[in-house]
């Protein structure tokens, strides 16, 4: 007799944006879908408003936030919850966790040093930060940046060999491990435009990002680059990759958001957990108008679940 499947942690995001509505909405579907079974940690009130009737609520955090009203309260809300559905995956209660969208400055006003999710996931996991790797997926391509929150000036002091090769194994693992791919093609973007015109426009591609690809390759990964940015992502070259990984944040997220932005999943490469997030903020702007379409969290459910039964049968 097998075990019987054990359900996704969804945490509540920020409860004055689009989480709680969004997260309702998938919930509503769940037959109609096809989604793996899911529990929300916290927020029995929360959803209620949400008008999530009969959802699955754990005990946990909970409120009385206004929504488009983001406050201290919100953000300790979505902070707990996080930290709630982690702590439950890494002991085994759940098969992954489902991040909803939170206000990173809002949450690191409460919690000094907080920078990110993603972050967060790998200090809760014991491991260093370099090893949990943000992947943007969705159904046109799969991006991967290599630096994450800092600012652009920062950039091309933070790129090296070693963080190349370092990434770039972990996205090879994955894609193999998490989505299957048996033979996994990878193309690494160049830093500058044009991948610096044979240094003509910068030395980065030259001295670290094709060494790097070098050394991939030796190591039996199909690698390719470094590709001027400009044109990895049109249509005729993502045909030509699984997985792009560019060098900074907006490189990777702009391409994806403009193909998938209703359906680009935040999926967190390299931990012992799977976590996947809708690839979108909080929209504390249009949160409680029920216009926030709830796509990228469906997709981000959907996936979670497919990830961890292949982990679970791999």
């Amino acid at each position: 007799m097998t075990d019987p499947v054990k359900p996704l942690a969804v945490s509540l995001g920020d409860p004055a944006g689009v989480g709680p509505e969004i997260i309702a909405a998938a919930w509503s579907r769940r037959a109609e879908l096809g989604l793996p079974p899911f529990v929300v940690i916290g927020g029995a009130m929360i959803m209620g408003r949400a008008s999530a009737e009969g959802i699955q609520c754990t005990e946990g955090p909970d409120g009385t936030c206004q929504p488009g009203q983001p406050d201290a309260a919100s953000a300790r809300i979505a902070l707990q919850s996080l930290e709630l559905a982690i702590a439950g995956a890494i002991a085994g209660e759940f098969s992954g966790v489902v991040t909803a969208p939170v206000a990173k400055s809002a949450i690191a006003e409460v919690c000094p040093g907080f920078i990110g999710q993603t972050e967060l996931l790998a200090d809760m996991c014991n491991l260093d930060r370099q090893s949990s790797v943000m992947m943007l997926a969705g159904p046109s391509l799969k991006a991967v940046p290599l630096t994450v929150h800092c600012a652009l000036s920062d950039v091309p002091g933070l790129i090296t060999q070693d963080l190349i090769v370092h990434r770039t194994r972990i996205v090879a693992r994955a894609l193999l491990t998490d989505f299957g791919i048996t033979a996994p093609r990878i193309a690494i973007a160049g830093l500058n435009p044009h991948a610096g015109e044979d240094g003509r426009m910068g030395r980065e591609e030259m001295e670290v990002i094709a060494p790097a690809i070098a050394r991939l390759r030796t190591e039996g990964i199909d690698a390719t680059g470094p590709h001027p940015a400009d044109t990895l992502f049109a249509p005729h070259k993502r045909s030509t990759y699984d997985a792009a990984i560019a060098m900074y944040h907006d490189q990777a997220l702009v391409p994806l958001k403009a193909l998938d932005f209703d359906e680009g999943v935040n999926i967190t490469l390299g931990l012992p957990i799977v976590r996947t997030s809708p690839d979108h903020g909080t929209a504390f702007d249009i949160a409680g108008n029920g216009i926030a379409r709830a796509d990228a969290m469906i997709a981000a459910i959907r996936m979670a679940g497919a990830v961890a039964a292949r982990r679970a049968n791999g």
